[in-house]
C-alpha cells in the first residue's frame, strides 16, 4: 500500500458520512425498561408521596416503614448513583450527593432543596415508574455516542462479511509476540483482524459526528501505532474513520492519512477489501 496524495485526502474528506445513525440508534429501551424494571417496586411505594401536603410527615412515615426506598431518589434529578457527585452542603462542606439519602434529615433536606417537594405535593407526577421512564431515556441520550461507535463497527463488519474474507473481532495485540513487543506498554484491543497468506491486518474502526479534542488525541495515538505496528514484517494498521466531526480536526487527520499507508471511510473500505482477496 502507497502512502496517500493531497488529492486522494481531499476525496476522502469530500466522502465523509454526515451519519451513521439508524432508526434504533436513537433510544434503547429494552435498557430503559430494564433500569425501571430494577427500581419499579420502590418508585411504587414512593408514590406514596404524591399529593401529600404534609409532604414531611409522609416522609417520616415511610422511612419509618422502609428506609431502603429513598435510595431511588437521585434518578428523579437525573443522576445516577455510580456518577459520585458531589455538592455543597449548608456548612459549606463538600460532601457526596448520595450521602442525603443515609439520614431522615438528609432526605428531608433532599427533597426541599431539590425543588420535589412542591412536584410532589402539585402531583405533577402522577406516578414515579412513568416519571422515571422518561428520564431515563432522556438519561440514554448520553450513550448515543457509544452507540455510533458500536454502529460503525456493526456497518464494518458487515462489509467484512460480504467480502468473504477470513476475520476475528475485539482481538488483543498479546496474541502476536512481535506485536506486543512493538507496542510495549501501548498494548491494544484491535476492532477486527483480517487474515491473508501475506499479512494479518489489524484493524481500528471510529466514527465521529462532531469535533473536539478527542478527534485529535485519535489521530496521533494511531499515527503512532500504525508506525509500530507497520514495522512489523507481516503485519499493517488499518484505520476506518468517517464523520464529518473530523472537518473540525481536519490537519491532524491529514499528517495520519499521510503516515498510515492503509486508512479508509466507509466508501473506500469496500474497495480495499477487494484488493486484499488478491493476497488471501
Amino acid at each position: 500500500m502507497n502512502n496517500h496524495t493531497e488529492e486522494q485526502f481531499n476525496t476522502f474528506m469530500s466522502q465523509l458520512s454526515e451519519t451513521n445513525a439508524t432508526l434504533g440508534f436513537w433510544t434503547d429501551f429494552e435498557k430503559i425498561k430494564g433500569n425501571v424494571a430494577s427500581i419499579e417496586i420502590k418508585l411504587n411505594t414512593l408514590n406514596y408521596l404524591l399529593g401529600k401536603q404534609d409532604l414531611e410527615k409522609a416522609v417520616i412515615e415511610l422511612w419509618n416503614t422502609d428506609k431502603t426506598v429513598f435510595s431511588v431518589l437521585l434518578i428523579l434529578i437525573a443522576c445516577r448513583k455510580r456518577d459520585k457527585k458531589m455538592v455543597i452542603n449548608a456548612d459549606g462542606e463538600f460532601v457526596k450527593l448520595e450521602s442525603y439519602l443515609t439520614t431522615l434529615d438528609g432526605v428531608i433536606e433532599f427533597i426541599t432543596e431539590t425543588g420535589l417537594t412542591n412536584i410532589f405535593k402539585d402531583r405533577n407526577i402522577k406516578n414515579l415508574v412513568d416519571y422515571v421512564f422518561g428520564v431515563e431515556a432522556g438519561l440514554d441520550s448520553n450513550a448515543r455516542k457509544n452507540r455510533s461507535g458500536d454502529a460503525m463497527e456493526d456497518a464494518v463488519e458487515l462489509v467484512i462479511k460480504g467480502s468473504g474474507l477470513n476475520y476475528s473481532k475485539e482481538v488483543f495485540s498479546k496474541e502476536w509476540p512481535e506485536i506486543t513487543k512493538a507496542l510495549g506498554t501501548d498494548g491494544k484491543r484491535f476492532d477486527f483482524v483480517i487474515y491473508t497468506d501475506n499479512k494479518t491486518y489489524l484493524m481500528e474502526v471510529n466514527f465521529y459526528s462532531g469535533g473536539g479534542s478527542k478527534l485529535n488525541e485519535t489521530a496521533r495515538s494511531f499515527t503512532e501505532i500504525g508506525l509500530k505496528i507497520n514495522a512489523v514484517e507481516g503485519f499493517e494498521f488499518v484505520w476506518v474513520t468517517d464523520g464529518k466531526g473530523w472537518e473540525k480536526a481536519k490537519n491532524k487527520l491529514q499528517e495520519a492519512f499521510y503516515t498510515i499507508p492503509s486508512v479508509y471511510n466507509l466508501t473506500t473500505l469496500k474497495d480495499f477489501l477487494e484488493e486484499l482477496k488478491a493476497y488471501a
